[in-house]
């Protein structure tokens, strides 16, 4: 397994920007991607529920039609491989009791062993006021996956570029999202920066170490 030491990471950070022009040409390998999807599945999240899908768009057709709902950018035509982060609309006991089945048939204990477990998560987040706003924390976990991919893809050497500047409504519409009780959130595109993307040498701005982090 590849290790990184302290230098290496840092450098691998600060190489990592939000690519504004990829090189339509090179492509992620199936390896890599592979990789990728596995570092998306395994992503933290509350109580571990995973309330959405990633959606990995490779038709052509969807991803012009995607791109004019993106505003025209062009990273959504050029880059590799293309993830519509999509949460599941409005948590329900489904989804909580498919997860719950998951987690016995994983670690190998009764459903009935993990009543207790269940019980606190139907009291968070469908019994109790956290529900009524279920699917901003749902948006949360989501941007959780989002940061994974992203620190992910750059320690493979893989660039990325997070987008919000998209019509959510008209993702939903095109991908069929609302018959399965789903919304685009967030997407991400990666692949390979082009080299006619001057954006490649900005400097990283950022704020002071001392500005951001306290110790208390």
């Amino acid at each position: 397994m590849k290790t990184f030491t302290d230098p290496e990471l840092i450098n691998r950070l600060t190489w990592r920007y939000a690519v504004k022009q990829f090189d339509p040409a090179k492509k992620i390998t199936a390896s890599n991607w592979a990789t990728l999807e596995q570092a998306l599945v395994l992503s933290p999240s509350s109580y571990g529920l995973q309330p959405y899908r990633f959606l990995v768009i490779n038709d052509a057709a969807l991803r012009t039609r995607l791109a004019v709902a993106s505003y025209g950018q062009s990273q959504i035509m050029d880059c590799s491989h293309l993830v519509v982060f999509a949460i599941r609309k409005g948590m329900d006991l489904d989804h909580i009791d498919h997860f719950i089945a998951r987690v016995a048939t994983v670690t190998k204990v009764t459903v009935e062993s993990l009543a207790g477990y269940r019980k606190t998560i139907v009291g968070d987040l469908i019994d109790g006021p956290r529900h009524a706003w279920i699917d901003h924390w749902s948006a949360r976990q989501a941007y959780i996956a989002l940061g994974n991919l992203l620190t992910s893809a750059a320690a493979l050497g893989i660039d990325a570029c997070p987008m919000e500047g998209f019509n959510p409504a008209l993702y939903d519409d095109i991908l069929d999202l609302p018959e399965r009780h789903l919304s685009a959130t967030v997407v991400c595109a990666l692949g390979y920066r082009s080299a006619d993307d001057k954006h490649a040498r900005d400097a990283k701005v950022r704020f002071a170490i001392e500005d951001l982090i306290e110790h208390w």
